[in-house]
């Protein structure tokens, strides 16, 4: 019997991360879903089920970037060696001007954002290098592109982000591995953000996340001779500037 693929999902709650669990499971792969806590990803590990495959779930807290390497190394002893990582971490940060941010604040994004992701790198790029193979997609925002004077804070994290993987991009995408910065430059229809726009909720200015997941599947299946190392998604309704 063939072995499945594994699709290994740091950040797996009821939004992206549910539609990324089942498009890849239905897809043919089993899924590790790695999260702060089990309640909050009950949404991916259903859809993931339903759609066939085996799908297990590690704690893993990207503030506390070592449970985050762990994780990922009891998913590979668990389920075997990873084939897809799948990055899809946001930080919770406050509205408040450059000169606010304190420097635990500072560390708290830096290690969410940039050193969380650096520990999943760690974890599932030497045996990828090794076979000559394997994806790694990280979910990012234009702030990546661009400073903010009232979320400096989301600003500096996705900065980080997108500097290390176009570094990991140079260093390690000639031994065969796809690593890929996908940039969302809109807002996901998602239960939250129904919530927050209330009576202005339109489904036509928001990112149907399920056609994101799309996307995220079809840059994993991209031919080597014609890869993407950085992308960006949008709805057709986004006014957009970078």
């Amino acid at each position: 019997m063939m072995t499945r693929p594994v699709c290994a999902i740091v950040g797996a709650g009821e939004g992206l991360g549910h539609s990324l669990a089942a498009k890849f499971a239905s897809n043919g792969c089993d899924v590790s879903l790695i999260s702060r806590s089990q309640q909050g990803s009950e949404s991916a590990v259903r859809a993931a089920t339903e759609a066939g495959a085996t799908v297990n779930f590690f704690t893993g807290d990207a503030a506390q970037p070592e449970t985050i390497e762990q994780a990922l190394a009891k998913t590979v002893t668990d389920m075997g060696q990873i084939e897809v990582l799948i990055y899809n971490v946001r930080g919770d940060f406050e509205r408040c001007e450059p000169l606010d941010i304190t420097y635990e604040e500072l560390e708290d994004v830096f290690r969410v954002e940039v050193a969380g992701a650096l520990a999943a790198s760690k974890a599932v790029l030497p045996a990828m290098r090794e076979r000559g193979s394997g994806t790694m997609l990280f979910s990012s925002a234009t702030a990546a592109l661009r400073g903010s004077a009232i979320y400096p804070l989301y600003a500096i994290g996705k900065f980080g982000l997108r500097a290390l993987t176009q570094s990991l991009t140079k260093a390690y995408s000639k031994d065969g591995v796809h690593i890929v910065h996908v940039r969302l430059d809109c807002d996901l229809d998602m239960p939250m953000m129904r919530e927050m726009y209330g009576d202005q909720y339109d489904p036509e200015k928001l990112a149907n996340t399920d056609d994101v997941a799309e996307t995220y599947w079809w840059v994993h299946q991209q031919p080597r001779s014609a890869w993407s190392n950085e992308i960006e998604l949008r709805p057709y309704t986004e006014t957009w500037t970078c």
